[in-house]
């Protein structure tokens, strides 16, 4: 069981990256340290990863 959630959780972070990626992080030019930007986005995409995806994928099949 543990390791079923490990794997979850690892795709949940996968598909919220992503999800961040398309939406929030687009059109922006990231400045600073490489480990701040890193965390940042993975902040963002383990927080909101459950609206950024959804919204992700809406956004990628309405606009192509």
């Amino acid at each position: 069981m543990e390791n079923f959630t490990a794997i979850v959780l690892v795709a949940y972070i996968i598909a919220g990256w992503w999800g961040a990626n398309e939406t929030v992080f687009a059109n922006g030019a990231f400045f600073g340290k490489f480990s701040d930007i890193l965390s940042y986005k993975l902040l963002v995409a383990f927080a909101f990863g459950w609206v950024l995806f959804p919204v992700a994928l809406i956004k990628r099949f309405l606009l192509k």
